[in-house]
């Protein structure tokens, strides 16, 4: 928690690129967040767009459920929502939170699923959690990411399936 300090959540290599080219371009402290390992493998476009400040997108709309995605796992996501009908969001910010996308999934759906390649505890579905709070809105949310202990090093794929972060562990 630092005063000024966003944090971008990039799901893919072109998002990367938009988020260092948002950053650059901002007058205060932003750190862009992104695993080690390959991208999806999406084409860039070219030039340097920015990101919308503080905003996401709803990648697929379903219903009953909204999947939050924070990072690379929205492609898992993107798969899990598919079996389950459910919306999928790429939040692309952690801090400053898309508060506004939050309330409006949550309105519309019966439960949150946050998901997200860093720590649960203090993350972005803790975030998420807190904007619900503090607007009093009562949804159910379950939060996946990564426990509050050392991860082995090994084939981010594999790992990321044994910790429950791959498509079939997010449905």
């Amino acid at each position: 928690c630092i005063p000024n300090m966003a944090v971008l959540t990039p799901a893919d290599e072109n998002e990367c690129r938009m988020a260092l080219s948002t950053a650059y371009r901002r007058d205060h402290p932003v750190a862009v967040r992104y695993p080690r390992g390959v991208g999806a493998g999406v084409a860039t476009d070219p030039g340097l767009p920015d990101f919308e400040w503080g905003k996401g997108e709803v990648r697929r709309r379903g219903s009953r459920i909204a999947i939050l995605a924070f990072g690379t796992l929205l492609y898992p996501a993107m798969a899990a929502g598919d079996k389950l009908d459910a919306t999928v969001a790429n939040m692309r910010f952690a801090k400053p939170l898309d508060e506004a996308l939050v309330l409006e999934l949550a309105r519309c759906h019966d439960a949150i699923v946050t998901v997200e390649d860093g720590c649960t505890m203090g993350g972005a579905g803790s975030a998420v959690m807190e904007a619900l709070n503090a607007a009093g809105v009562l949804v159910p949310v379950l939060s996946l990411g990564l426990p509050d202990e050392f991860i082995e090093h090994g084939d981010v794929a594999k790992l990321m399936s044994m910790i429950g972060l791959d498509a079939a562990g997010i449905e």
